[in-house]
């Protein structure tokens, strides 16, 4: 079997799909969190509000949702420790299949099911690399798509009669965000039109891609910001929004309402690409999920056998890098490949050298050869119209005393000393950049100014200026390694999104050292990216993220 090319999109591309959606009375209980920000305690809760809740479907291993051992990982920021957000909940025995509930009228037509047969999940070897190391397990996917079947079978999920753009509204208090949910076709990152910014590990790779290509669903979005520049894609939003009536409206218990509104008129999908084409997106939330997408484009093609193929009297040409935005302006970054299709374990470990930016550029899209596989569930929200809320990502060292972090630290770092968290946390707000602040069970410690000379030759000659001055950066190259004499690894240090007490509490608990950081910066995160350069792991957190489950894609349907 030979190795089929990767069509590449000459721009940024948005399809309409079918999408799925819960037949359900509240739509609000039956979704969730984006599946790594979910904890044990979570899905207990998630699965007392609604028997039906779309967490058994993307993490289906979790608790008493299925009986399979293990657990998936986390995608772009995997929590480790039980009191921080994100920790993989693991699985106990299963409750009674639930009852099926608000089903659709028996006139509607039926749905379809995932495309059988399946392809059997592959088997992965465990990466002592990646945050979990973990084998993914088989039974857990096909509990996943057993599920996935049966509630479409009852009418517990029922896909929409013709294809749409979504557009999807999040609004509460000092919230309001608005994009657009739809096929977002698939770019190596070497074609400068989807841009990562972190890196990713073939762990939660191996289990993404283990779960899609079973149930054969893009079962949650991933999140993509632009440059809309008020463009005709960003005011047609924010029309449908203000004058039609949605299709769904639902009140989350963080007190968010969600709403989403279908476009079907073809005339506002074609206006709408037409102003998205020379545009570029950069991932916020979903690195892991958009290079699993690649790599099932390529075993999906691989197991079919599809080439790509640009029809002779075709007037289609290698794609060109989009325009950038105002932000964006970017220098060069390598080529992109076109990867063989992997079999497993490899495919994993090629995405993650794929996602670093590795390869020679494809052919341009031939629309009658293109798959559901293609393309990837995605939000994409214009960042000039709605900014999006950076949070910072703290950390715990928990082989690190309190008191031996600030010792060493006083060699390199000016150490101011602070009674409480809270006057830390206000010194920390009014410091310039790089600056940490070191807390634990004796009290809080503000670390600034550090050596010129010593910072200097820590930090790696061969990234820009932009990137060495990163907090994330500083802490992974100068203080972490340097000054602490520690790797930055899943094993040393633990990760706690956004909340600085529970990082606290963690680091008490353990007997370590909590590290709290300041956000980054939006704009030095978008032109790092445009740059071709990745942040370090776990820099960035871009809020508000999707709600899973208000709709979903199956490969059946689009």
């Amino acid at each position: 079997m030979g190795t089929p090319e990767l069509p590449v999109p000459a721009g940024l591309v948005l399809r309409p799909f079918r999408g799925v959606r819960f037949a359900v009375e509240d739509p609000a209980k039956v979704t969730s969190p984006p599946y790594d920000l979910i904890s044990d305690a979570d899905v207990e809760v998630l699965l007392d509000s609604h028997p039906n809740n779309v967490v058994r479907l993307i993490l289906p291993c979790s608790s008493r949702s299925n009986s399979s051992p293990g657990a998936p990982t986390d995608d772009d920021h995997p929590s480790s420790g039980p009191a921080t957000p994100g920790t993989p909940p693991e699985s106990s025995s299963p409750p009674p299949a639930p009852a099926p509930t608000s089903p659709r009228s028996p006139s509607q037509p039926s749905p379809p099911h995932p495309a059988s047969p399946q392809p059997a999940p592959p088997e992965f070897r465990p990466d002592p690399t990646s945050p979990t190391g973990e084998t993914p397990l088989q039974p857990r996917y096909a509990v996943a798509r057993d599920t996935l079947t049966e509630w479409l079978d009852t009418g517990v999920l029922v896909p929409d009669d013709v294809p749409a753009l979504y557009v999807y509204e999040q609004s509460g208090p000092d919230v309001l965000q608005r994009g657009l949910i739809g096929d977002v076709g698939l770019a190596d990152p070497g074609q400068r039109i989807i841009l990562p910014h972190e890196d990713v590990f073939p762990g939660p790779i191996a289990d993404r891609l283990a779960l899609m290509s079973t149930t054969q669903a893009n079962l949650e979005p991933i999140f993509l910001l632009y440059d809309g520049g008020d463009g005709t894609a960003t005011q047609l939003v924010d029309e449908v929004a203000a004058i039609r009536r949605p299709l769904i409206s639902a009140r989350t218990e963080d007190g968010l309402t969600h709403r989403l509104w279908a476009i079907t008129a073809p005339e506002e999908i074609a206006a709408i690409n037409a102003d998205l084409h020379h545009r570029q997106a950069l991932i916020a939330d979903g690195h892991h999920r958009y290079a699993t997408y690649r790599v099932l484009q390529r075993q999906e093609r691989a197991a079919r056998d599809i080439h790509h193929r640009t029809p002779a009297s075709s007037n289609t040409h290698p794609a060109q890098p989009p325009t950038p935005g105002p932000s964006t302006a970017h220098s060069g970054e390598p080529s992109a490949t076109s990867a063989s299709a992997a079999a497993p374990p490899s495919a994993a470990e090629a995405a993650v050298s794929e996602h670093a930016g590795a390869g020679t550029a494809a052919p341009a899209y031939d629309e009658a050869a293109l798959g559901p596989w293609d393309f990837g569930l995605a939000l994409l929200v214009d960042s000039r119209a709605y900014p999006p809320d950076l949070k910072a990502i703290h950390r715990v060292i928990q082989g690190l005393p309190l008191d031996e972090a600030v010792a060493k630290a006083k060699g390199s770092w000016q150490v101011h000393d602070y009674k409480d968290l809270a006057a830390g946390l206000a010194a920390l707000e009014r410091a310039p950049e790089p600056a940490f602040l070191l807390a634990g069970e004796d009290g809080t410690h503000l670390l600034t100014s550090p050596d010129p000379l010593q910072l200097a030759r820590a930090m790696p000659p061969d990234h820009s200026d932009r990137w060495n001055s990163l907090n994330t950066s500083v802490l992974a190259e100068f203080v972490l390694p340097v000054v602490w004499g520690m790797r930055d690894n899943d094993q040393t240090v633990r990760i706690v999104h956004h909340d600085t007490e529970a990082a606290v509490r963690l680091a008490i608990r353990t007997g370590g050292t909590a590290v709290i950081l300041k956000p980054l910066v939006v704009d030095d995160v978008l032109a790092i990216a445009a740059g071709g350069e990745r942040v370090p792991r776990k820099s960035t957190s871009f809020g508000p993220k999707p709600r899973t489950g208000l709709v979903l894609r199956m490969f059946a349907t689009d």
